[in-house]
């Protein structure tokens, strides 16, 4: 036994506490000190087990700092009332009547630049029975490997309203990979007319340029129903109960595979949707894009930017960027009562 708690312990002993320093780094505490301090006294713990010294002093000073540090940290909870950034000031919220799904606050954003803009909001009544595109939006800023995963939601052609899963910025605050793994932010889920979304990147982000995609998707009817009305039963929770974004677990791309598992079927996680860059091709080769050509040429053909810098900010902005984009043939409905209950 004492062999095994000698192989196994300082590990474990390191792994937490190489995360309580981060945390107590790069969460809201934001302590240098404190990172040392939970740091220095682990290393020194694992260190004496590891080398077979007598490890009670190390022990004694290490796990009260750290049950500390978990009893602070399990305090720190998130908030709906902070000092927001204008773009994400305020949360969507859905109201839903049989068929008919009101969301209040749609983000449509008059911008004259990235930074330069007048706040705009409206609120629009959806008929659910018209629900028959779902479309996968990603947008490329840093290479091939990142992309920020986007949803959009099409009725019959005529109303589109995208969804963009965000962290929730504070005034003066810009994200940082690193600390959203700690707390940092806020989860909020943009609910924004194309002309906002979309046209935001495509049109006025510049430094780094963004390059945008919308894939059409062969979701069946009843499955976009549900990954629709899914979606909305989370932007209510989080208008009533905030949470926290995670850069790894609760971030664009894996809530958005999270809300798929409402659907039936199965759902199997992919490292090419923790490298979001990839998340696209994962679909394809799930049969969900149009695979009647290669994904690169697919690809190349969803691109949407010198369309959308054409129709800047057109009223039928959200059709022209998807005039000629493939649509591919719909899957059918994977069981005839899918809609019963919904």
């Amino acid at each position: 036994m004492k062999s095994i708690g000698r192989i196994l312990l300082p590990p474990t002993i390191l792994l937490l506490a190489t995360w309580s320093a981060l945390a107590a780094f790069f969460g809201p505490y934001a302590s240098a000190v404190g990172a040392c301090v939970i740091g220095a006294a682990g290393l020194l713990a694992a260190g004496a087990i590891a080398l077979g010294r007598d490890a009670r002093l190390p022990l004694a000073v290490f796990v009260p700092i750290f049950l500390s540090f978990l009893v602070a940290w399990s305090r720190v909870e998130p908030s709906n009332d902070r000092p927001w950034q204008p773009d994400v000031a305020r949360l969507p919220r859905a109201t839903i009547e049989g068929d008919r799904v009101t969301i209040h606050d749609i983000r449509d954003f008059d911008y004259r630049s990235e930074t330069d803009y007048t706040p705009r909001y409206y609120d629009k009544t959806f008929d659910l029975r018209e629900l028959d595109e779902v479309d996968l939006i990603s947008v490329y800023w840093m290479g091939d490997a990142i992309a920020h995963v986007m949803v959009g939601f099409g009725f019959a052609g005529r109303d589109y309203v995208t969804i963009s899963i965000e962290t929730r910025k504070e005034i003066g605050e810009s994200y940082d990979t690193i600390r959203g793994f700690f707390r940092q932010y806020e989860l909020i889920y943009v609910v924004g007319d194309d002309r906002d979304l979309i046209r935001l990147r495509t049109n006025y982000r510049k430094n780094p340029v963004e390059d945008v995609y919308v894939y059409r998707t062969a979701v069946s009817l009843a499955n976009a129903r549900r990954f629709f009305l899914d979606y909305l039963r989370e932007i209510n929770s989080l208008h009533e109960q905030p949470e926290f974004y995670n850069t790894g677990t609760t971030n664009c791309t894996t809530n958005v595979w999270r809300h798929t598992k409402v659907n039936p079927g199965p759902h199997a996680f992919s490292w090419k949707i923790l490298l979001s860059g990839y998340a696209a091709e994962y679909v394809y080769e799930l049969g969900m894009l149009d695979s009647s050509m290669p994904f690169d040429a697919l690809r190349e053909l969803s691109h949407v930017n010198p369309v959308a810098q054409a129709a800047d900010g057109a009223v039928d902005f959200a059709q022209r960027i998807r005039a000629g984009l493939p649509r591919p043939a719909r899957h059918a409905d994977p069981e005839p009562d899918a809609l019963e209950g919904q």
